[in-house]
Formats: structure tokens, C-alpha cells, sequence
């Protein structure tokens, strides 16, 4: 038996939403850390998966958030939609790129946009860089 376990995937995921919320209210994790009465260091192990989130304190990071408990398990490993071939493929890479700095800053930059044709033709426009051909929603 190896000495380090790794992580569970369930709990790895849930760290990953926390991370993503809180990087969405432009959070620290300090500020955090500090209204749920610990370390900013326990708040990384959270967000790595390194130590499991209990019942109690995931709902008051849920609240501290702002989102419902269930949001920190949308899309995890072993969802029905997984089960059946939908899960990590199909939703995994909205989770990387809203967790990068560059998608953070986009996303927050395009929900602003109150015009829904300039919001279509901001689409258009991306998907015309990347090569796409048509949208996929």
C-alpha cells in the first residue's frame, strides 16, 4: 500500500466548485477562511480535495457563497448523466476555463452586456478566431 492516499474524486470535485464560486465573487481564501473561522491554509486542502468537506461546514460554505449545497456537486464523477456518458466530457471544460483567470474575467465581462445581439455576435466572433462553423446552443 502506498503511504499517500490520493484524494477521492467526489471530494476533489466538490474543492474544485468551492474554488470556482469563490473565484467568481472574487473571494480570497483568506476572506473565506475567515468567515467560516479557519485558515486559509485548510481552505486550499479543501479546494485540492486533500481533506474532505464535512455536512456542517459545506453548508456554511454554501451560504458564506451564496449558492445551494447542491451546486458543489453538479457534474460529479459518478453522476447519472456520467453513468450514461455525459458527464465529464461534456461539462468538465466549462469548469476549467471559468476556473482560469482568462475565463473568470471573460465571463464576468460578458454577463454585463445587456444587449442579447451584441452578446450573439460577441459568440459568432469567437467561434469565427476559433474555426468553428456553427454554434453548438
Amino acid at each position: 500500500m502506498a503511504s499517500k492516499k490520493s484524494p477521492n474524486p467526489i471530494d476533489v470535485h466538490v474543492g474544485s466548485r468551492v474554488r470556482l464560486r469563490r473565484m467568481m465573487l472574487g473571494m480570497s481564501q483568506e476572506k473565506l477562511g475567515e468567515a467560516l473561522g479557519i485558515t486559509f491554509q485548510q481552505i486550499q486542502k479543501y479546494e485540492k480535495g486533500t481533506n474532505r468537506v464535512g455536512a456542517s461546514r459545506l453548508q456554511h460554505i454554501a451560504t458564506v457563497l451564496k449558492v445551494p449545497v447542491s451546486f458543489f456537486f453538479e457534474d460529479a464523477p459518478g453522476s447519472p448523466e456520467e453513468a450514461i456518458g455525459f458527464g465529464e466530457q461534456s461539462h468538465s471544460y466549462v469548469v476549467d476555463f471559468l476556473s482560469s483567470s482568462e475565463g473568470l474575467s471573460l465571463n464576468k465581462a460578458f454577463v454585463r452586456i445587456k444587449d442579447p445581439r451584441v452578446r450573439r455576435r460577441i459568440v459568432d466572433l469567437v467561434q469565427s478566431l476559433a474555426g468553428e462553423e456553427e454554434s453548438v446552443a
